[in-house]
């Protein structure tokens, strides 16, 4: 059979007329005949022509739908430069696997959602005078405060582990969007805590304050837009 490297694999990438080739545990199986990879892209999210060994423990379904399709090669991963990795992180990952890629999606759903509740609480107390619910955005944007270094540093994780920390646009919108979050929804909390009554009163001050506190919802939405797309390929007409 055949052997092939990566770059040899990601040539049959199911565009522009190619085969749709991927590699599992070591064999490169040809699932150009099936509907679901349709132009190289399954679910939206998994792209042909790559090893899926990590993405396919992860799936619903088990590697035995990869044996109805045909085998084609022998898969050779090339060597990757050493990077120093603790032991017992390194047995820690190979024991479950899963902790590779799903750390962050699992977290980062967190800051997403306080940061959202926060403008939307603040929107309903302005729209009620429910003082209530003035304090609830205050409660939501403590604990997207304390979640989102949570979200950073296992996106960091993700992106040494997976990327080898190589430069991607995606990740760089993240990093720049997410540090302009903390610090908007940081300078917000303090200084509700230095003016408590800081939206009882229609001055310019509390109009400031109102702006930052919907500048979240742009800030979060960009950062979780570009990390999506990490997960769910936008796809290309």
């Amino acid at each position: 059979m055949k052997s092939f490297d990566e770059k040899a694999l990601s040539e049959f990438n199911g565009k522009d007329g190619r085969g749709v080739y991927i590699a599992h545990q070591g064999k490169v199986y040809n699932l150009s005949e099936s509907k679901l990879w349709e132009g190289g892209l399954h679910m939206k999210r998994h792209e042909a022509g790559q090893d899926l060994t990590t993405d396919i423990q992860a799936a619903p379904h088990g590697p035995d739908v990869l044996e109805r399709y045909p085998q084609v090669g022998a898969f050779v991963k090339e060597t990757q430069p050493e990077r120093p990795m603790p032991r017992v992180l390194w047995k820690l990952l190979s024991r479950y696997p899963i902790l590779r890629r799903h750390p962050h999606p699992m977290v980062v759903h967190f800051p997403i959602v306080f940061m959202y509740s926060t403008v939307l609480f603040n929107l309903l107390y302005l729209l009620t005078g429910v003082r209530g619910l003035e304090a609830t955005a205050v409660h939501c944007l403590a604990g997207g405060i304390l979640s989102s270094p949570v979200a950073m540093l296992t996106g960091w994780f993700t992106w040494w582990l997976n990327y080898m920390s190589r430069p991607m646009r995606a990740v760089t919108i993240k990093i720049r969007f997410s540090l302009l979050l903390m610090a908007a929804s940081i300078a917000a909390f303090v200084w509700r805590l230095l003016a408590p009554d800081i939206l009882l009163r229609l001055d310019i001050d509390s109009l400031i304050y109102l702006l930052v506190i919907l500048s979240l919802i742009p800030l979060v939405t960009v950062a979780g837009w570009f990390g999506a797309t990490l997960t769910f390929p936008v796809e290309k007409e």
